[in-house]
């Protein structure tokens, strides 16, 4: 990290373990995105006035190039779980972050629409798209409502996939 750790705590006594524990957590965040400008993690206690058990609010802020990761978990009776789970999400998000600065971020297949035209019983079938193109599908790749329930006329989505004689409808679904 460029700028030191910073911890705030509201409403609860300081604690050398509490700190470092936080200290130990941040400092493993490096290494899912090591590019991280500075960390503010706050741990309070919003409603100590309660009468039976102690809630934790954990609120973690770091600092990366171009953006921040903001995470708030709310309301956890035991410290140490609500450190645990406020610092694996800011985890997974700055694991996300990294990926979209890299450009791995998925991308999902564009669906096609188009009606069936053949069903063969031995399993397979043909769909007519909406561009006038004839498309094989087996009934392994229909999704819903099932190939048993198809009929010549239905509408459909799917998605086009490479297949050895050519493009396959694939997650066929009634529309």
């Amino acid at each position: 990290m460029q700028r030191p750790l910073q911890i705030t705590t509201r409403d609860i006594p300081e604690s050398e373990a509490i700190e470092t524990h936080i200290r130990e957590k941040a400092g493993k965040l490096e290494q899912f995105y090591p590019h991280i400008v500075g960390c503010h993690v706050v741990v309070e206690m919003p409603h100590k006035h309660r009468h039976q058990g102690k809630l934790y609010n954990i609120r973690i802020e770091v600092k990366v190039p171009g953006g921040e990761v903001v995470v708030n978990r709310d309301l956890a009776e035991d410290i140490y779980v609500a450190l645990r789970d406020a610092f694996d999400a800011v985890k997974r998000a700055l694991e996300d972050y990294g990926r979209k600065q890299r450009g791995e971020v998925k991308h999902h297949e564009p669906s096609f629409f188009g009606t069936v035209t053949k069903l063969f019983d031995e399993g397979y079938g043909f769909i007519e798209t909406d561009e006038g193109a004839e498309v094989y599908f087996h009934s392994e790749n229909v999704v819903k409502p099932g190939f048993e329930r198809l009929a010549i006329g239905d509408e459909v989505e799917f998605i086009l996939e490479a297949g050895g004689e050519g493009m396959q409808a694939k997650r066929v679904s009634r529309r």
